[in-house]
């Protein structure tokens, strides 16, 4: 069958991604080929002092994403999205949605890169023996009680932001285990909230007298392949504003950007893990056994069917990248070079593999916002060399890359060198991996492991999301894992790059360099005007 009948004949499937930049939506075949494609680009906002997307911007967002999507079908196929297969709905973890009884926000959208929550998260680790990070819900929730806030009495379902377009799309209240694992922590046994942590919440918080107790206003959390409704009718009209999409569609459990990329990346089983890098960057590796102790710098969330996963989560990736190779575009502008980004890219990564692996000792940080790894509540990207460090471009581009990756580096390093994590194959996926070699080589060398990029590594999070949305209704009995390596990626692992001795040799280098600069950044942050 080609794309055109596959649409007509409403076979195609839906994934949609809200990342921190972009809203992604990707139409696939039954064979899990990218047919159709739309975007939306994005900017958070700071409300308050604290990171937000307002409900509007949300709501904009998703309608010109899949209006994108219908003019991109149009322009291929001269069609229109009538019905669709199946549809799943993904979006960054974390952050606090909270509503009242009514549907209605309670305060603006506080999104994962806030990190106002340092006194909750911290005894919330103390009480549930357990690393509870900056940027989970229950973190969000237990701040708002300490600080106070007049609206946590009046709330009725608190959900992340995945979880919050499913409702509104199908109605249903449900989140899928891999997101929900980013709310408060959850029991592999039971792929559900962790009973004794929200006992303890819930006994913690009793003084205060609210009318709910934690469990009657989390979403349910389902694993992946489990039925989480379908396209209402408005839910229809809300997403295809021009009338054309029919309700009915069956929708699997939202899931965070997290999950997606360990589907796309086919990073489910234990032993495997992923990278992904993008505006943020995270690792994700499966484990066989719990880590002999919490960490907190590591988090434990699980897979989309449940399994628990050490992630390294780091609040900054590509932006300071993308904004020193935005200053090379406007100097050709300035030169009247003919401007292409693509070519831009492609010629400066590149010539970064001609720099020393120690960058020559030249250091970058890239820390638009605060990054908890390393301990900063707030950032500011900066460069730093010395007189008699190797200055050149092919450093400085380096640099600029391995400064991306620095932090999460430093993660794993716990991981890998003090709780003995093996691991059989690492897959790398995001922005940071468009250039073929580059980002895949450097991040080798950072973590001392061969790392695999496959044809789909483009394709990230939305082509991840519609394969679980495939997997809801091709399951066929197989787990998630065998439907991934069996059926979806058929034995294809991509394309290996292990690092040198000299390059991780060079790496190690740069991180104490690195490391041993960080009162530098501090100071940049304490003077910042």
């Amino acid at each position: 069958m080609d794309a055109k009948k596959i649409i007509q004949d409403g076979k195609a499937i839906l994934g949609i991604e809200f990342g921190s930049t972009r809203i992604k939506a990707v139409l696939i075949d039954p064979e899990y080929n990218p047919i159709a494609q739309g975007s939306h680009t994005w900017e958070n906002q700071l409300v308050g002092g604290l990171w937000s997307y307002s409900i509007e911007s949300i709501w904009y967002g998703l309608q010109d994403c899949y209006a994108n999507l219908r003019a991109n079908v149009k322009e291929q196929y001269d069609i229109e999205i009538g019905q669709l297969a199946a549809i799943g709905v993904s979006a960054m973890m974390h952050g606090y949605m909270p509503f009242d009884k009514s549907g209605n926000i309670l305060v603006p959208f506080r999104t994962w890169r806030c990190t106002n929550t340092g006194k909750a998260a911290a005894e919330l680790s103390e009480l549930f023996v357990f690393n509870v990070p900056l940027r989970w819900s229950i973190s969000h929730l237990y701040q708002a009680i300490l600080d106070d806030e007049p609206h946590v009495k009046d709330i009725d379902f608190l959900t992340t932001l995945a979880g919050y377009i499913h409702w509104q799309l199908t109605g249903k209240k449900v989140l899928g285990v891999g997101d929900a694992s980013g709310m408060i922590p959850v029991d592999p046994a039971t792929k559900s909230y962790n009973a004794e942590m929200v006992a303890k919440f819930n006994q913690l918080i009793a003084p205060k007298g609210f009318p709910w107790k934690l469990e009657d206003i989390l979403p349910e959390s389902l694993e992946a392949g489990k039925d989480a409704g379908s396209l209402s009718e408005a839910g229809a009209r809300k997403l295809d504003v021009s009338g054309h999409l029919k309700a009915g569609a069956p929708f699997c459990p939202p899931e965070g950007d997290a999950g997606t990329g360990m589907v796309a990346t086919n990073a489910v089983r234990p032993r495997t893990g992923n990278v992904s890098a993008g505006t943020s960057s995270f690792s994700m590796i499966v484990l066989e056994k719990d880590l002999n102790k919490p960490h907190e710098v590591i988090d434990i969330v699980t897979t989309p069917d449940g399994s628990p996963v050490a992630m390294v989560h780091c609040n900054n990736c590509t932006s300071d990248l993308n904004a020193w190779v935005g200053l090379f575009k406007e100097y050709n502008e300035i030169m009247g070079i003919p401007v292409d980004m693509g070519k831009i890219f492609v010629n400066l990564f590149n010539h970064a593999l001609k720099g020393d692996p120690d960058c020559g000792g030249i250091v970058s940080y890239n820390y638009v916002s605060g990054e908890p790894v390393t301990g900063f509540a707030d950032g500011r990207p900066l460069f730093v060399r010395s007189a008699t460090d190797k200055f050149n471009l092919a450093n400085f581009m380096r640099s600029i890359i391995s400064g991306a990756i620095g932090v999460l580096k430093i993660g794993n390093d716990i991981l890998f060198k003090e709780e003995k994590i093996k691991v059989d194959r690492i897959t790398g996926h995001g922005g940071l991996f468009t250039t073929p070699v580059v980002g895949q080589s450097i991040l080798a060398a950072a973590l001392n492991s061969p790392i695999s990029c496959m044809e789909t590594a483009g394709e990230g999070g939305p082509w991840g999301m519609a394969i679980l949305a495939s997997y809801l209704i091709n399951k066929k009995g197989l787990s998630l894992a065998d439907f991934l390596d069996m059926v979806v990626f058929a034995g294809n692992t991509g394309t290996e790059i292990a690092p040198t001795p000299e390059a991780v040799e060079g790496f190690n280098k740069y991180i104490e360099n690195y490391k041993a600069s960080l009162p530098v950044e501090a100071a940049a942050v304490k003077y910042k005007h």
